[in-house]
């Protein structure tokens, strides 16, 4: 869905515009791979939102005693400083050799100075838009089956887009479940066995017991879920969308109407109710804790480890006691 993503890779400056997330993630690392795959040695930073600070960028873009190749990443650029974006300014008149600069920018009028001063340089451009429309999203599963190499018919993607909802990092991961666990093409009985009723599943169950820190009954229910037949990779997807969830709802602007935030979250209301009962006990900390449990037992069911049930039983403990942390 971002637009221009094939231009120069290695270009010496690009702008990755939007609000859409996983889009913007997807261009940066396309650009980050594509730098270590031209020089392996290439020094990556990422600069998460208010870490580049007045004076860091010279420093940074200052030649290394190996000359190899370095990309600045700076997230959130809309937000910067006075002062640094008058420094950014400057750099962009004379850019530093071998050096790649990222400029992640939401867009809109916040910041606009920046992004048409990098534009006016000649900066390469992926946009990003938010995918609002049921259209758009239904183009984004078709477009993730695709390019893992596999075929689903269209049923199959209307039925997934209602099963799992408009989070787009959600869909990408349930088309990537799918890939990986099915054979054939996927059809609309492949997703219904799978997602359909998914509140109501096993896996669901065990995520929602997890994330109110219920460690006890958790652990019974994923007993119960693997017992009758629950894939573990489910019960993964299904804890990972909670705690992302939780994440989501937290950082909202606590202002907005239900209704309003549902649409802005892409979420339906029912949950965005259901979240908000679950966030008490949650920490900015404790969410990263558990999304780290939760990347470690994804890997370990899917072949890192000899015992998935034994890393499910660990990443719900983590993620329990995280769910408990202000309590």
């Amino acid at each position: 869905m971002a637009k221009n993503p094939t231009e120069d890779l290695l270009a010496p400056l690009t702008v990755v515009v939007g609000q859409e997330e996983l889009l913007l993630d997807r261009a940066v690392a396309q650009t980050t791979t594509a730098a270590r795959q031209a020089d392996p040695d290439t020094d990556l930073r990422d600069l998460q939102p208010g870490m580049l600070q007045p004076g860091m960028l010279s420093e940074l873009t200052s030649p290394s005693l190996f000359s190899e190749r370095k990309v600045i990443v700076v997230r959130a650029a809309q937000d910067l400083a006075a002062d640094t974006v008058k420094e950014i300014k400057a750099y962009l008149d004379n850019p530093a050799p071998e050096v790649m600069l990222v400029l992640v920018h939401a867009g809109g009028a916040k910041g606009k100075g920046l992004l048409d001063a990098a534009k006016k340089a000649g900066a390469r451009e992926v946009v990003c838009p938010k995918l609002t429309k049921p259209a758009e999203k239904l183009a984004f599963v078709r477009s993730e089956f695709r390019v893992t190499g596999r075929s689903a018919t269209e049923d199959a993607c209307k039925a997934l887009l209602d099963s799992v909802g408009s989070d787009l990092r959600e869909l990408a991961s349930a088309c990537s479940q799918l890939a990986a666990d099915t054979e054939g093409t996927i059809d609309e009985t492949v997703v219904a066995r799978y997602y359909t009723g998914r509140a109501e599943s096993s896996g669901f169950q065990v995520a929602d017991l997890a994330v109110t820190g219920r460690t006890a009954e958790a652990l019974g229910q994923l007993r119960w879920a693997l017992a009758v037949g629950e894939k573990p990779t489910g019960i993964v997807f299904a804890l990972a969308s909670g705690v992302r969830a939780i994440g989501r709802v937290a950082t909202a602007d606590r202002g907005m109407r239900p209704g309003d935030l549902a649409r802005e979250l892409g979420m339906p209301p029912w949950k965005i109710d259901r979240v908000r009962q679950q966030l008490r006990g949650w920490t900015g900390d404790g969410v990263a804790t558990a999304l780290r449990a939760i990347a470690d037992a994804d890997a370990a069911v899917k072949g890192g480890s000899g015992d998935p049930a034994y890393a499910l039983e660990q990443c719900i403990v983590t993620v329990s006691a995280a769910a408990r942390s202000q309590r």
